[in-house]
């Protein structure tokens, strides 16, 4: 089936048509037929930055930008095992892996024929799990050997969180060659799940890495044993596109969430049944939900709130967070409780659980994203960077986050 990824320029055009994000999913996932969507919805009375205020001043530093894809990058997430490496997901076909201190390239994956929409990593093994829009989601194993981190200047700036300057809309970050060619390639998967018949939009491990599940476009998530690459079960009821799936880190709990403005909780802990709830709340697409301590879910849409939601409760959230951006995809700072959301504006933003708005990383003419973000990644334990982000500017960046000094001050 054909694929094309497109460029950044393409995508931008069409951004005037549709929400980029969508939009240029579709485009880079070309497996998918082209179709048409409604305009968004515009939302009613003032929008504000948060449904509280604060004065918090952080300091924000971004440390390294990891620069070599040839087009947007989708996704980005932390190793969660030895050798702690940096993974990313982009729209040119390929995913890739990075020496986090020094923003080397270690491995190249390349084995899907379409856009890869989202990368995990496996909970104890060298094995990555990526989603793409060739309609399969690929099991592969890495083998990196981290290069020596070299002392350099500190030439970063170190800006307060509120603080800001324009930057021009047309910069991108300058890649000179193809900076992956000299780093190993896998072109082969271990296994590949093919039951889906749409884009797979994202996928993630159950806890334990026995089993993996994928969300699509088909309007279906399914669960897979790893080992056997069968299909378990199934998981239907969106009535629209899936855009995202997370697991729950220590039980065999599912979210899933779709342009039908819901996400699903699916419950696995019980093997001869499994039970779903519906979270309905936002008026929008749910780009979103995530688990995080407790029994506590927060969930991120298009219609730029992010709502905070207790899973013994789910008629109301506990806490909204109103912004001024569609909401890509969230993560949380499990120890710390802070959120930090990426937005279509170009902007990230950091809330506790509460909503109180903490920090906002600093986007000048010479560092920050200089397109839609639309991705976050906590990595709490890592000495040098404890937070990435990337967007379809092509790059991923880390960030050192001075947590102390950000809850101190709140």
């Amino acid at each position: 089936m054909p694929t094309e990824s497109g460029s950044c320029s393409s995508a931008r055009q069409a951004k005037q048509k549709r929400k980029s994000h969508s939009l240029s999913i579709r485009r880079t996932n070309s497996s998918e037929q082209e179709r048409t969507g409604l305009p968004r919805e515009m939302l009613e009375g003032q929008i504000v930055s948060s449904f509280k205020t604060t004065t918090s001043r952080a300091v924000c530093q971004l440390v390294k930008e990891y620069i070599g894809h040839r087009d947007g990058i989708w996704d980005v997430s932390v190793a969660r095992t030895q050798p702690v490496v940096l993974g990313t997901a982009s729209a040119d076909h390929t995913a890739l892996l990075w020496s986090i201190e020094t923003g080397k390239c270690l491995v190249k994956y390349a084995g899907h024929v379409g856009s890869v929409n989202s990368i995990k990593f496996h909970p104890s093994e060298q094995l990555a799990l990526t989603a793409s829009g060739d309609q399969t989601a690929h099991i592969w194993r890495y083998v990196v050997q981290l290069p020596t981190p070299q002392p350099v200047a500190d030439t970063s700036q170190q800006i307060s969180g509120e603080d800001e300057i324009e930057c021009s809309d047309k910069d991108e970050p300058d890649i000179d060659g193809d900076v992956s060619s000299d780093c190993p390639t896998v072109r082969m998967p271990l296994t590949s799940l093919k039951s889906h018949q749409g884009v797979v939009i994202a996928a993630d491990w159950l806890v334990g890495g026995k089993q993996a599940v994928t969300a699509s476009w088909d309007r279906t998530a399914n669960l897979y044993d790893v080992e056997t690459s069968e299909l378990v079960h199934s998981l239907t009821g969106h009535d629209q596109e899936l855009t995202h799936c997370c697991t729950h880190p220590t039980q065999r709990l599912v979210v899933t969430s779709s342009r039908d403005t819901t996400f699903r909780l699916w419950d696995f802990r019980d093997p001869s049944i499994h039970s779903v709830n519906v979270f309905q709340g936002h008026t929008d697409t749910v780009t979103s939900a995530v688990f995080t301590v407790g029994d506590n879910v927060v969930s991120g849409s298009d219609d730029r709130t992010v709502k905070v939601w207790d899973l013994k409760n789910m008629r109301s959230p506990i806490a909204t967070i109103r912004t001024d951006s569609a909401i890509n995809r969230i993560n949380v700072c499990v120890g710390q409780k802070i959120i930090a959301l990426p937005h279509d504006n170009r902007q990230v933003r950091l809330f506790d659980m509460s909503g109180v708005r903490l920090a906002r990383l600093p986007r000048s003419s010479r560092q920050g994203h200089r397109r839609m973000v639309c991705c976050s990644a906590w990595s709490e334990d890592h000495p040098i960077c404890n937070l990435f982000t990337c967007g379809f500017d092509r790059q991923a960046i880390g960030w050192n986050i001075n947590i102390p000094a950000l809850l101190q001050e709140k």
